[in-house]
């Protein structure tokens, strides 16, 4: 994709790249919406919270993405976001999901990486750091989720009392 600004800091390679990761930030906003509205379906407030509380750090993941292309010289594309999944058999089955979100993410991160190492997008790789350290967090937030679901087995009241307290999930400061 061609951009016309002469101060053009991202490498040309790399943008339809970002531009796609744009996409993937905001449908798992949305797959985290659907998970937390299954959540609050089953009276659940707690996991319910939790999950719109990361559709929200997905749309701010979003937004990192299309500030830096503009910061950069270019132009995001604001895309539609594909179907998602609406239904869950289960805690386990909603939070899995979350989780091989997750690790879909993180390859696509490191795709990204991988691309602008090729390119010797020095800038680029830099502002990905940041997202590879956060896949770090949340591949390993949704896993010990995911576990404590198991080992709660039928008492999902006790992992709600857990994640009310902080003691499952993470707060850290989204930009």
């Amino acid at each position: 994709m061609a951009q016309s600004n002469s101060t053009l800091l991202v490498n040309e390679a790399l943008i339809d790249l970002l531009n796609q990761q744009i996409q993937n930030e905001l449908k798992a906003a949305a797959q985290y919406m659907a998970i937390a509205v299954y959540f609050e379906h089953e009276s659940l407030p707690a996991l319910a919270g939790f999950f719109f509380t990361q559709a929200d750090e997905e749309r701010e993941h979003a937004m990192k993405f299309v500030h830096y292309l503009l910061d950069a010289g270019a132009k995001p594309v604001i895309p539609s976001i594909p179907d998602l999944r609406n239904d869950f058999s289960s805690a386990m089955d909603a939070v899995g999901c979350a989780l091989d979100g997750e690790l879909e993410v993180t390859r696509q991160i490191n795709n990204l990486v991988g691309a602008a190492t090729k390119h010797n997008d020095y800038m680029t790789h830099t502002f990905l750091q940041w997202f590879v350290t956060e896949q770090l967090e949340e591949v390993s937030t949704m896993s010990t989720l995911l576990d404590t679901i198991k080992h709660a087995g039928d008492q999902l009241l006790l992992v709600e009392d857990l994640v009310r307290r902080g003691e499952i999930g993470h707060d850290h400061e989204t930009a």
